[in-house]
């Protein structure tokens, strides 16, 4: 086991295509490199507990996406998947030429598992939390409208967003609840902190989400995107696909896409949903311990 000092994640940052993104960084910087790369409309600090646990075995490195917690956000809402793989290819690099492991939820899911398939000799071992983007049946339905249909709604949406502008909160308190609302999963505890750690206060003493909200209008790229079946094809070491037993996103071992990896394993893990790693953090922990192993 690696030595490390017990002590607070360190602030630091990078430039990548124009933007300064900021990442957390964890110490041990001797020990074997993992990122963990956090979710859309979170921030890095929604993984302190997890980081703060395998800190002393590993380099952990979190980065706060585009957009997102304390890095830059993008002119003109630049927020699909292909804006963002560049942004980890550039954070890896900037940590130096050695194998990295990468953990990723949801959104930061879909980025790693492109920029795995792009740099396969970059990459050790892959986790993915509910990262693969549309399922199957998902993009059935959606594409059972003409593209021209799915880019007409695509600019209502972001023109909608662009009127109405970011939410605001009365307080952080009113946050937490909200939170809670929308992920009854989640402990009291673990939402409070979410929230601390991502929200800002405004000039006329409302609270807001430390994220732009023009990344909630999904990039142009994506709309009537095909499935990357050929970039999952294209990675090469183990991976890790983790799925909470509540979620509403589809089991990729039930629909067909695990399939397209060489070595992949799905683990379903219960009383979990979409934010499986908050949900269960003991029982997500012990599997990725397992993984890494």
């Amino acid at each position: 086991m690696h030595k490390v000092a017990q002590t607070g994640p360190q602030s630091r940052f990078y430039h990548s295509r124009g933007l300064r993104l900021h990442y957390l960084d964890w110490g041990n910087s001797d020990a074997p490199l993992l990122i963990l790369v956090h979710g859309g409309l979170e921030h890095a600090r929604v993984w302190d507990q997890l980081a703060s646990q395998l800190r002393a075995d590993w380099h952990v490195v979190v980065p706060d996406l585009r957009g997102h917690g304390d890095s830059g956000w993008s002119s003109g809402g630049a927020y699909g998947i292909v804006d963002m793989v560049p942004d980890l290819a550039a954070l890896v690099d900037e940590l130096g030429e050695r194998p990295v492991t990468l953990v990723a939820h949801s959104l930061g899911g879909n980025i790693a598992t492109h920029y795995t398939a792009l740099f396969p000799e970059r990459v050790s071992r892959l986790c993915v939390i509910e990262g693969l983007g549309f399922s199957p049946q998902a993009r059935a339905r959606r594409d059972a409208k003409p593209r021209r249909e799915q880019l007409r709604e695509w600019v209502d949406k972001v023109r909608e967003l662009d009127q109405r502008g970011p939410s605001s909160y009365p307080s952080v308190t009113a946050a937490v609840q909200r939170l809670l609302e929308h992920d009854p999963l989640l402990s009291r505890q673990l939402a409070e902190y979410v929230c601390e750690h991502g929200m800002r206060p405004t000039e006329d003493g409302q609270w807001r989400w430390k994220y732009d909200h023009l990344i909630r209008g999904t990039g142009a790229a994506e709309v009537a995107s095909v499935e990357p079946s050929d970039l999952w094809q294209a990675i090469t070491c183990p991976v890790l696909l983790m799925y909470g037993a509540e979620s509403w996103a589809s089991n990729p071992e039930q629909d067909g896409r695990v399939k397209h990896f060489a070595q992949a394993q799905v683990i379903i893990v219960e009383q979990a949903g979409h934010n499986l790693h908050h949900h269960q953090p003991e029982v997500f922990m012990g599997h990725l311990r397992a993984f890494l192993s």
